[in-house]
C-alpha cells in the first residue's frame, strides 16, 4: 500500500514492545504504540516520561534495546534518521536544528538527501512556496533565521521535514516556546495537514488544552510506561492530568495573602537596548515589595527578556536606576547582586541556567562557590556541596540517580527544578523568575508555582515574568502588562480584568503608570 492509496484510519506505523534503558533509568518500558492515517495522535506525559525517547527511536536517532517497528505491516530497522526519512518519517525537534546566519530557504534545503548536487534555488523556492500555500504557512524565504520569531522558526522546521517528503510527521513539543497567537496559527496548519495528503501528525506535548483541542487520540506515558490509550473526545483535563502524574492536580493555585512589607526592588526610568541595538525598554519604573509577586504579562519579544537580563546584571542599561533594599546596584555585577540577596531563574534553562556537561553538584555550586560555608582556605568543600545537592534532589523531587548525574541528562522539568532549588535554597530577598514554568508539564508547573508561593510567604519579593496570562492572574498581587518595552499600566490584582490586560498586551489600551 502506498501513501497515496491510504484512507483515513489505515494503520501506518506500529511500535511493539519498545524498550530503552539508560544508566539508572528505563526511559521506555515495553511500549506499544500505533499511528493511523489522517489522525492527530497526541503523546502526552510529564517531562521525563519517555515521550522524546520514543520518538527519537521512531526517527532512527536512538536504537531500542528491545522491540520492533513496522511500517505498513513490514518490519523496519532504522540505523539512522536517513533510513526514517526514506520511509517518509520527518521529525520536528523540540530544540531547533537550524542555523541563525542562514536564510529560510538555505535552512530548509540544508541536509536534504539530494545535497551535493547543484541546487536550483528558484525552482526550490517555488516548490517550498507551494507547500506554504497548501498548509497555510506565511514566511519570507529570504529572511535570515535570526530575524524570525519563535513561531516562524517552528514553521521552518516543519517545512524542512515536508520538503524532504515526510508523510509521517513527528512534532516534539511544537508549541513550548510559542506565544498564544503563534500557537493558534500553528494548530490551524496542523489541522489542515491531516485533511490533505499527509498521513498523520504525531503530537508530543504535555499541554492539556492543546491536546484536547487538536488531537483525535491520546496515548499517555508515565515513567516510561503507557498508562492510558483513549480517544480524545472521551478525555478531560483532569482525567489526563491524573494519568500523567498519578494523582489529582490543582490547575489554579490559591493566591497567598501576605501583608506587604517595604520595597525590596526599586526601578526608576530604566531603558535598555536589545541585541540588535534597538530600544527594548523605554523608561519603565516600578517597585517590588516584601511578600509580593509582581507579575509582568506580555507576548514574547516586548522587552521582558531584556528587563530580566538588566536586573540580573547580564546586560547594561542605557539609562535609569536599579536599587535593591535601598542600595544602588545599577552598575553591580551579577555576583554582587547575588551576594546582596538577588536570585535569578532564567528563561533559558539550558543555555544560561545550567552547564549540560557538568554534574548536578557542579551546577548547584554555581550559586555557592563564593559562599564561605563551602570554601575553606580557597578550596571548595566538595563533600559539603554533594550533601547539599543530595538534599535538594530529595526536597525538589528531581528525578536523577544522584549528584554526579550530568545536567544535560535531565528532562526540562527536572532541570528547572534543579535551577529553582539552587536559587531558592539561598533564601534570596528578591527572586526574578523569568518564564519559570514555560515548557513544563502540569505536575512540574504546580510544583514550581507552589515553591514561588512558599518564598512569598517567607517574605521574599518576586518579579514573575510570564507569557501565560492565567499564571500571572493566579499568582500575582499586581500585574503590569508590557507592550513594546513599556508598561501599559500597573494594576492591583483585585482590579485586574482578563479582557483589559489582554488588550494592553496587544497595545490597545494605555494608562499612566506610577511606581
Amino acid at each position: 500500500m502506498s501513501m497515496v492509496e491510504m484512507k483515513r484510519g489505515d494503520m501506518v506505523l506500529e511500535a511493539r514492545g519498545i524498550t530503552k534503558r539508560y544508566p539508572g533509568v528505563v526511559a521506555n518500558d515495553h511500549i506499544d504504540f500505533e499511528i493511523r492515517a489522517g489522525e492527530i495522535h497526541a503523546i502526552l506525559g510529564e517531562n521525563g516520561a519517555g515521550k522524546t525517547t520514543l520518538m527519537r527511536i521512531l526517527f532512527g536517532l536512538t536504537q531500542p534495546d528491545e522491540g520492533e517497528i513496522l511500517i505498513f505491516g513490514e518490519k523496519v530497522n532504522f540505523k539512522s534518521p536517513l533510513d526514517a526519512i526514506h520511509h517518509g518519517i520527518g521529525m520536528v525537534h523540540q530544540n531547533r536544528k537550524l542555523i541563525p546566519a542562514h536564510s529560510v530557504i538555505e535552512n530548509i534545503i540544508l541536509g536534504h538527501p539530494s545535497a551535493g548536487r547543484i541546487t536550483n534555488l528558484k525552482r526550490t523556492g517555488e516548490e517550498i512556496t507551494e507547500l506554504c500555500t497548501k498548509y497555510g504557512f506565511k514566511i519570507d524565504l529570504k529572511a535570515k533565521l535570526w530575524q524570525l520569531s519563535e513561531g516562524e522558526k517552528q514553521v521552518v522546521e516543519i517545512l524542512k521535514a515536508l520538503y524532504r517528503g515526510a508523510k509521517i510527521l513527528i512534532l516534539d513539543e511544537p508549541t513550548s516556546a510559542l506565544a498564544p497567537p503563534e500557537v493558534e496559527k500553528l494548530l490551524a496548519s496542523i489541522k489542515l495537514m491531516t485533511g490533505s495528503d499527509l498521513a498523520l501528525v504525531p503530537f508530543i506535548t504535555h499541554k492539556l488544552p492543546i491536546v484536547l483541542s487538536v488531537s483525535d487520540r491520546v496515548t499517555v506515558l508515565r515513567r516510561g510506561k503507557v498508562t492510558a490509550r483513549l480517544e480524545t473526545k472521551n478525555a478531560t483535563e483532569k482525567s489526563l492530568a491524573k494519568e500523567m502524574v498519578g494523582r489529582e492536580v490543582i490547575f489554579r493555585l490559591q493566591r497567598v495573602e501576605v501583608k506587604l512589607g517595604k520595597p525590596i526592588l526599586q526601578v526608576e526610568s530604566l531603558s535598555a537596548l536589545d541585541n540588535k541595538e534597538l530600544q527594548a525598554l523605554k523608561a519603565i519604573s516600578f517597585s517590588v515589595h516584601e511578600g509580593e509577586i509582581f507579575g509582568i504579562a506580555g507576548v514574547s519579544g516586548n522587552g521582558q527578556q531584556v528587563l530580566a537580563e538588566v536586573l540580573a546584571g547580564l546586560r547594561n542599561a542605557t539609562e535609569g536606576k536599579v536599587s535593591l533594599d535601598g542600595i544602588d546596584i545599577s552598575h553591580s555585577s551579577s555576583l554582587e547582586r547575588w551576594q546582596k540577596g538577588m536570585g535569578y531563574v532564567p528563561a533559558e534553562r539550558i543555555d544560561v541556567g545550567s552547564i549540560g556537561d557538568y554534574s548536578l553538584a557542579d551546577n548547584v555550586l554555581m550559586n555557592y562557590y563564593f559562599d564561605d560555608e563551602f570554601t575553606k582556605w580557597g578550596i571548595l568543600d566538595s563533600k559539603g556541596i554533594r550533601k547539599l545537592t543530595e538534599a535538594l534532589i530529595s526536597e525538589y523531587d528531581i528525578a536523577a540517580p544522584g549528584p554526579d548525574t550530568t545536567a544535560k541528562s535531565l528532562s526540562g522539568g527536572n532541570l528547572q527544578k534543579l535551577i529553582l532549588a539552587r536559587v531558592l535554597s539561598r533564601k534570596p530577598r528578591l527572586i526574578i523568575a523569568n518564564l519559570p514554568t514555560q515548557g513544563l508539564d502540569v505536575g512540574a508547573t504546580e510544583f514550581v508555582q507552589n515553591k514561588l508561593l512558599e518564598a512569598k510567604k517567607m517574605g521574599a519579593g518576586i518579579l514573575l515574568i510570564s507569557e501565560d496570562l492565567d499564571e500571572v492572574l493566579s499568582l500575582s498581587d499586581r500585574v503590569a502588562p508590557i507592550y513594546e518595552g513599556e508598561f501599559m499600566d500597573i494594576i492591583p490584582i483585585e482590579k485586574a480584568r482578563r479582557e483589559d490586560i489582554g488588550a494592553m498586551m496587544a497595545g490597545l489600551k494605555h494608562q499612566a503608570v506610577k511606581i
